[in-house]
């Protein structure tokens, strides 16, 4: 009789069987039919995004574009007003340099008129009275000082509106380096794609910077660079013209240079080679202390090298003997010689150092004042020479007429002159 090899399972009935079958058809139908919502509703986002992306990115593009081309055409503008500004800066500067020079020509009749009532004060007894000689002298100084004064007006105000000229152009150079900076930005962002290499993920792109302005201000800015520069240039022109006119009606007087008398000349003479002897024997003293002191230097930092290789055998020779295996490594007279010779370098080294930071300060200080010390001799030096061409200047007033030369004596006399013109009586 057979028999089966397993128990059999739980049976089943054929209603069961039925709609379990019925189930999995009805699952099947309704995951298909999601899947189809599912893949119909993709594509649907697929060509939205997509369309969205490119109308995206056309407008940016064309955003981008009318930037670029809004400050590529306030770049131009105000290169062009840089442009102007810096003829209208070197336009002033000769006008200024033409006041200077007119206001220096106005120094040599000065000191003809000085001189001339210098000599009169050795007149004598009855003949000091004020003749008419006397007083057209008086009159020549106060109108050649008041032409003086306007000038050196006008010098000031060219100053000062070179000043406002200058402050003005930097502004609107930084304002045109900003926007040729943004033009070269943009540019690049104009030139990224999906197939550039340089693209990725930023974090919080979106962000809004310090510092961001709205676009109003934006042209606010600009526009205020520019009509301040224009304005400035506007002033400078006027400042030119009146500056010529000045010059036009003081341009027949000449310069001069203060008057000084022979006593007053030779004594400052005097006192200024007195000055410069001992200020070269200063510089003397100095140079060769300095060279003591260089050498004493040297000496040092040979000390230093010497210690400091010397600390470097006694921290070898410690290293060295901490590799002693067991009962070895102990604490002998030869560790604590080590260990004393090194504290002792150390100490010494730290004295040097110290000592060559002392010294090569006391050095510093030595080349400052002997620096200080050439100074001096240069600018005395410059003054005794100042003095005697004034010395010569004064041998020229004995020249008789018909050997004077004026274009000539006015060169000599001017060459060397300061442009301030803040020369007075």
């Amino acid at each position: 009789m057979a028999s089966l090899s397993v128990k059999p399972g739980q049976r089943f009935s054929l209603p069961d069987w039925q709609n379990n079958a019925h189930r999995i058809s009805a699952d099947a139908e309704h995951q298909r039919s999601t899947s189809h919502q599912i893949r119909q509703e993709a594509r649907a986002l697929r060509n939205d995004t997509g369309n969205q992306a490119r109308w995206d990115e056309c407008d940016t593009r064309t955003r981008l574009k009318d930037r670029i081309t809004s400050v590529d055409r306030w770049r131009e503008v105000l290169a062009k007003c840089l442009t102007d500004i810096d003829l209208e800066i070197d336009a002033l500067t000769k006008v200024k340099e033409a006041a200077e020079d007119a206001l220096q020509a106005k120094n040599l009749c000065l000191d003809v008129a000085i001189e001339c009532l210098t000599f009169r004060e050795s007149r004598r007894d009855i003949d000091v009275v004020r003749d008419p000689v006397e007083e057209e002298l008086l009159r020549e100084v106060k109108v050649i000082e008041k032409t003086k004064k306007e000038l050196q007006q006008r010098v000031d105000e060219a100053f000062k509106q070179l000043c406002l000229l200058k402050e003005a152009r930097q502004q609107l150079d930084c304002d045109h380096r900003h926007k040729v900076e943004a033009l070269e930005l943009d540019q690049q962002c104009l030139s990224f794609n999906v197939t550039s290499g340089n693209i990725s993920f930023k974090v919080n792109p979106t962000r809004i910077p310090d510092g961001t302005t709205a676009l109003r201000e934006w042209e606010l800015n600009s526009q205020c660079n520019k009509d301040r520069a224009d304005a400035e240039m506007k002033a400078s022109v006027e400042l030119r013209g009146a500056i010529m006119l000045t010059i036009a009606q003081t341009n027949n007087e000449l310069e001069a240079q203060r008057l000084a008398t022979e006593f007053a000349l030779r004594k400052r003479i005097r006192d200024m080679e007195g000055a410069l002897s001992e200020l070269r024997w200063q510089e003397k003293n100095t140079l060769e202390e300095i060279a003591e002191m260089e050498e004493d230097i040297r000496q040092l930092e040979e000390d230093l090298r010497k210690r400091t290789l010397d600390l470097k055998v006694a921290h070898t020779r410690l290293e060295t003997r901490t590799y002693r295996p067991h009962v070895e490594l102990c604490r002998d007279q030869a560790q604590f010689g080590l260990t004393g010779e090194v504290q002792d370098l150390e100490a010494a080294i730290r004295a040097l150092q110290q000592k060559r930071t002392e010294s090569q300060n006391a050095l510093d200080a030595l080349y400052r004042q002997l620096h200080r010390i050439q100074t001096d001799i240069g600018y005395k030096t410059n003054s005794l020479q100042l003095d005697n061409k004034c010395m010569d200047t004064r041998r020229k007033l004995v020249i008789p007429v018909e050997k004077f030369d004026p274009e000539v004596d006015a060169v000599n006399r001017t060459r060397n002159l300061p442009r301030s013109g803040q020369l007075e009586l």
